[in-house]
């Protein structure tokens, strides 16, 4: 794997990112690429939420027994990645999801941070061989701009802090771009905002309405 401290080759960032490749197993990897729920989509954006814990399986759309075998595969895997980038965070942890995201061709989500429930954020590169990856910035401007390449299996963490984790993906204009976000999450956001040391009643306007923003106006606070 290769891991990123404070800075991508020549471009400065002021956060972590791990990138690893080959991170799903071959079976794992295989069962997700071939689920029905790719066929025929032409929204912007499809998102299926599969959520679980220790306790069990919480909420999916996949199979459940496929969602528990990547629970068990991937979350003490997970774990140590959030402890490696942000140890502060992982007393915090109440459940995972599985996301599936189904980005239109044409489509591009505008520069975000991440919602403060996420306490490491991942997404892993399913379909198709060639797209667009993930971009990252040193601020919501856009600047120093740095692209972590679209490959097969590769997966790519980071560990959201308000108003600094700026990163975006889109299409690539020829073919839809499929990808598993895995994401660590909370329902404690007062806490989230005590360890980032960050202004929880400020945090959470933008939590509550920056979904809004998007959908209807394609900004972000």
């Amino acid at each position: 794997f290769l891991f990123i401290f404070n800075y991508n080759n020549k471009i400065y960032l002021n956060y972590k990112i791990k990138i690893i490749d080959e991170f799903l197993n071959k079976q794992d990897f295989n069962d997700l690429c071939k689920l029905g729920i790719y066929q025929d989509n032409n929204n912007k954006f499809s998102v299926y939420h599969n959520k679980i814990n220790n306790s069990g399986v919480i909420d999916s759309i996949i199979d459940k027994k496929l969602l528990e075998r990547l629970h068990k595969n991937y979350h003490p895997k997970a774990m140590n990645i959030l402890n490696e980038i942000s140890p502060e965070k992982a007393h915090l942890y109440e459940y995972s999801d599985f996301t599936i995201i189904v980005t239109n061709k044409y489509s591009k989500f505008p520069i975000h941070d991440d919602t403060p429930r996420k306490l490491l954020s991942g997404v892993i590169y399913l379909m198709p061989e060639k797209n667009f990856g993930t971009i990252f910035y040193s601020d919501k401007k856009g600047s120093n701009e740095n692209n972590i390449e679209w490959k097969q299996n590769r997966a790519v963490f980071f560990s959201r802090k308000e108003r600094e984790t700026w990163h975006s993906y889109q299409g690539d204009g020829l073919n839809n771009r499929i990808t598993l976000v895995y994401n660590l999450n909370t329902n404690n956001i007062k806490g989230v905002y005590e360890v980032e040391k960050k202004s929880y009643f400020y945090g959470n306007l933008r939590f509550k309405i920056n979904p809004y923003l998007s959908r209807f106006f394609k900004i972000t606070l």
